[in-house]
């Protein structure tokens, strides 16, 4: 098994080697962060940011940096400009959890219409993809199936669109296999595999504990 400070070296590498994949600049951004090197992991979520400004969650992980490196005014700044993006593409997670840390910093919460807050869809499909940094906002297409058997499959089908499946099985997924030098054919290949895939769809722990490997 990989430790923390093996997978910050592979995703150094990943972000060093693709400075557009704001995928590998958010999960560096992550690994910084439980490693307590909040300094460089907010540098990493801030190039992410630049990459895709809607990532909503990078709001809430780059405000937490701040927070963390006493830099209270700008965390504000940060999570009250994250929590309206939040808002508008109706990503309740981060949202509430921007909240949280702008009372806790003795800050306001932002007023925001209450339509934007209730609308659980977008008026175009009528279909609303959960993953945090989904860029279709209210035009994603929904899967028409599931795109891998069993209730992962499922699952991915009822909460990602079609265009985020295409993004990961296309592009992203090849670069974690080749990066990490994963080998699907053994157990701790394929679960590093489904690992970085939660992620990428931004399955919450407690959901992705839910489905069985053996289901």
């Amino acid at each position: 098994m990989s430790s923390l400070h093996d997978r910050i070296a592979q995703f150094r590498k990943m972000a060093a080697d693709d400075p557009e994949n704001e995928l590998g600049h958010f999960r560096l951004g992550q690994l910084l962060m439980e490693d307590g090197n909040y300094a460089e992991a907010a540098a990493s979520f801030e190039r992410t940011l630049e990459l895709n400004p809607d990532f909503s969650k990078v709001y809430q992980l780059l405000g937490e940096c701040c927070r963390q490196l006493g830099q209270r005014d700008r965390a504000v700044e940060i999570l009250t400009r994250g929590y309206r993006v939040a808002d508008e593409r109706g990503d309740k997670m981060p949202r509430d959890a921007m909240a949280k840390l702008l009372k806790e910093l003795g800050a306001e919460v932002p007023s925001v219409p209450v339509a934007s807050s209730t609308n659980e869809v977008g008026p175009e499909t009528g279909f609303r993809c959960e993953r945090p940094g989904c860029i279709a906002g209210k035009r994603a297409v929904p899967l028409k199936s599931p795109p891998i058997p069993g209730p992962i499959g499922v699952r991915i089908m009822e909460k990602i669109c079609s265009e985020c499946w295409q993004a990961w099985h296309r592009d992203y997924s090849i670069k974690v296999i080749n990066e990490l030098r994963l080998d699907l054919s053994s157990e701790y290949g394929q679960a590093e595999y489904d690992k970085y895939m939660f992620e990428f769809f931004g399955f919450e722990p407690e959901a992705v504990a839910t489905i069985s490997p053996g289901q």
